[in-house]
């Protein structure tokens, strides 16, 4: 397993209209804005990341996700990288510093999947909202909704899953830590880390490529998912699945969407592990357990509906 890449970093939404997204992901999610550019772009940024920004909202004709960003330790790291993704044949992209306002330069790259990614070295650092780094407070005064604490992940829909897994392990040096196969063995998702979260990136078979199935955000604990949902129906927000328990990872969750249709989900808690565990599998013919644990029943629009 190569090293250098150390944690999801950002995440590029595209959004119908601005300000409702803006809205949403501040007052229901509870993120913070931290900024805008020139590009008409917003910065947000749960309130316990260190960096200044992690999802980046920008307007466009169709939802879905731009990229998805990870940090990379440092600058040799991602000149390392750089060289690696070359050798396995990928074709990469300079982003010059500044391009996303105080991120420092980025290589970007696509997957088998459809999915375009990117690294990056340096952005810069604010710390926690409203918490100093020194005898710091258990939590800032003055957050909103959810009080999300950080973008945690995302899951993609996307064919090539084998040729995606290679790129992800092989490559950037995440592990396998989950998986759903059919009777023949063959691999329909995969849940992939690179550190000892249950998973900081997954994806699943899809027809087409390049398709976003959710953005993902941590709450504290399971009483804050209750409380997420009763949020969303107070502030009628579309809920996709009310509050449970996920079987792969084990994760406590609800979804829900977004004003532009891209779905969300709030989450706590979920499986820890570490790069030599062996990945856990679960068979295509309990997929009903694995992704909702109590119903066993997987509601048809929830793997129907992507942007």
């Amino acid at each position: 397993m190569k090293k250098g890449v150390l944690r999801p970093g950002h995440i590029q939404l595209r959004v119908l209209d601005l300000e409702a997204a803006l809205r949403h992901y501040t007052k229901v999610l509870g993120l913070i804005e931290m900024d805008r550019d020139d590009q008409g772009r917003v910065y947000l940024k749960g309130w316990t990341e260190v960096e200044k920004f992690s999802v980046i909202l920008c307007q466009a004709e169709e939802p879905g996700a731009d990229f998805m960003g990870f940090k990379v330790v440092d600058e040799s790291a991602l000149l390392q990288l750089e060289r690696d993704l070359v050798a396995h044949g990928v074709e990469v992209e300079h982003l010059p510093a500044g391009e996303l306002k105080d991120c420092g330069r980025r290589i970007r790259f696509g997957s088998p999947s459809g999915h375009r990614f990117e690294l990056y070295a340096d952005k810069r650092y604010t710390g926690k909202w409203g918490i100093d780094n020194v005898n710091p407070e258990a939590w800032p005064l003055g957050l909103e909704g959810m009080k999300a604490m950080r973008f945690d992940h995302c899951l993609f829909f996307g064919d090539q899953l084998e040729e995606t897994l290679a790129l992800f392990v092989d490559v950037l040096g995440f592990f396998l830590t989950e998986q759903v196969v059919d009777a023949d063995g063959n691999r329909l998702a995969q849940f992939l880390s690179l550190a000892t979260k249950a998973h900081d990136i997954a994806f699943i078979h899809y027809p087409e490529k390049g398709r976003l199935h959710h953005v993902s955000f941590l709450l504290d604990n399971w009483q804050e998912v209750l409380y997420a949902a009763d949020l969303l129906s107070i502030t009628d927000t579309s809920i996709d699945i009310s509050p449970t328990r996920h079987g792969l990872t084990h994760g406590q969750t609800t979804y829900f969407f977004d004003p532009s249709g891209n779905r969300n989900e709030a989450f706590c808690e979920g499986n820890y592990v570490y790069p030599d565990h062996q990945p856990v599998t679960w068979t295509a013919d309990q997929l009903g357990k694995a992704i909702f644990y109590h119903d066993k029943t997987i509601k048809e629009a929830f793997v129907s509906v992507v942007t």
